[in-house]
């Protein structure tokens, strides 16, 4: 077998691995990944097209994750490389916008010379700013059945098998065409999974102005950074580690579903609520849960014990505490108090989502409040770790907070820059 037909035996293999991945941002970093080990590239950007709120109709291309397997090597085990989170705007311009604006791939040798004869040009700042050389370059776009534009995936530097920096071959573009081809037909059937979540999301927000698109998608990203280096340190295998981040991606956008159980005269009151409307809307966990009750399949059981748990404190004293199984019915205490879950009886997930989904609601802007400065957010989660957070998730927390404000710089909330 020659090495040609190998990699595309690799690459068909690789199809059925990343159909098992159900949520759209960890595909596509996968994607990544692997688009950079089909062609030997040292390093490479993927992006997706958004909406260009300057130009009313028309995308932009938004850089979703960014590798280096240089720059990655110089950090510490398990930490991972931080990049700037931009946008570019489709046109002639830049190489990746050209890709995406002719649907075209573009195999650069050297980026240093690009012939003059060419509208774009290579912007060096990231060289000039890391140290790190950028030579060859492979830009493809992601173009879906339809042929509408997804995306662009940007690898760079091949090497040779010495560690050579080479340019990419006419044989790699074979290679890169074709698994773009396959990566866009499972993203659209994840973006599809994705666009499912985000109407239920949507139907909360229709109730709940607080509970918006890009507050559960910074939710979940702090989620899975959170696990993330949680199993790094407790040597989780990467497996399962993989596994469990996609169910929990997902599963952490629907923690607070139940609120469309919740009255408007409650869920809209634009003032803190008393102390009668609070134990209303404490329900919210136990109705959000029970859309899950009687599920069976991963990402179904962890929603149920995220939507349940994720306002439980470590110290006992959150809520809604034990439920009956059978019943749905709150267990109480001998004097009527609900029995509360503590420490490692309240579910990992939600231990990281009650970080995330306060961390989040503390820094952003409510009815009743304006945003905490952050200075005064992370010394109010260092106050509750132990009390209201399992204090080795706070650890965590705090060793990985430069990815836990790219997360937030990837979400913005609209209207803010």
């Amino acid at each position: 077998m020659t090495k040609k037909e190998a990699d595309f035996k690799f690459i068909i293999r690789l199809d059925s691995e990343l159909n098992k991945i159900q949520d759209f941002d960890l595909l596509l970093e996968r994607i990544l990944f692997e688009a950079r080990n089909v062609v030997r590239a040292d390093a490479g950007s993927i992006y997706v097209t958004v909406p260009d709120e300057q130009n009313e109709g028309q995308e932009k291309l938004a850089i979703k994750y960014s590798q280096n397997d240089t720059i990655q090597k110089q950090l510490p085990a398990g930490q991972k490389m931080i990049y700037s989170i931009f946008t570019l705007p489709i046109s002639e311009k830049s190489i990746s916008g050209y890709c995406a604006l002719k649907k075209t791939l573009i195999n650069i040798p050297d980026m240093y010379n690009i012939t003059g004869d060419v509208p774009y040009s290579f912007n060096s700042s990231f060289d000039m700013i890391t140290g790190y050389k950028t030579v060859s370059s492979l830009t493809t776009p992601l173009v879906s059945a339809d042929q509408g534009l997804i995306g662009v995936i940007q690898v760079l530097n091949s090497k040779d098998d010495e560690g050579n920096i080479v340019p990419f071959s006419t044989d790699d573009e074979m290679l890169i065409t074709h698994f773009a081809h396959n990566a866009s037909m499972v993203l659209q059937r994840a973006a599809t999974t994705r666009a499912i979540i985000l109407r239920m999301i949507k139907m909360s927000e229709l109730r709940d102005p607080k509970e918006t698109g890009t507050h559960v998608n910074r939710v979940a990203g702090y989620a899975v950074d959170i696990y993330d280096r949680w199993a790094f340190h407790h040597k989780i295998p990467q497996e399962e580690r993989e596994k469990y981040k996609d169910n929990l991606k997902i599963s952490s956008m629907l923690h607070d579903v139940g609120k469309v159980a919740i009255s408007d005269a409650i869920l809209k009151k634009p003032a803190r609520f008393t102390e009668e409307e609070y134990q209303v809307m404490q329900n919210h966990t136990i109705y959000g849960a029970s859309l899950f009750f009687g599920a069976s399949s991963p990402v179904d059981i962890l929603a149920k014990d995220i939507a349940l748990t994720h306002h439980e404190n470590w110290d006992g004293t959150g809520y809604p505490g034990w439920i009956n199984p059978d019943t749905g019915v709150i267990i109480k205490e001998a004097g009527g108090k609900p029995l509360g879950k503590k420490g490692e009886e309240i579910p990992l997930g939600g231990r990281i989502v009650a970080i995330a989904d306060v961390y989040d609601a503390l820094c952003s802007k409510r009815v009743y409040k304006d945003p905490w400065t952050e200075e005064d957010v992370l010394q109010e989660l260092k106050k509750l770790s132990g009390t209201k957070f399992d204090p080795e998730l706070i650890e965590i927390f705090f060793e990985i907070l430069p990815s836990i404000k790219q997360t937030r710089d990837q979400y913005p909330d609209v209207g803010s820059h």
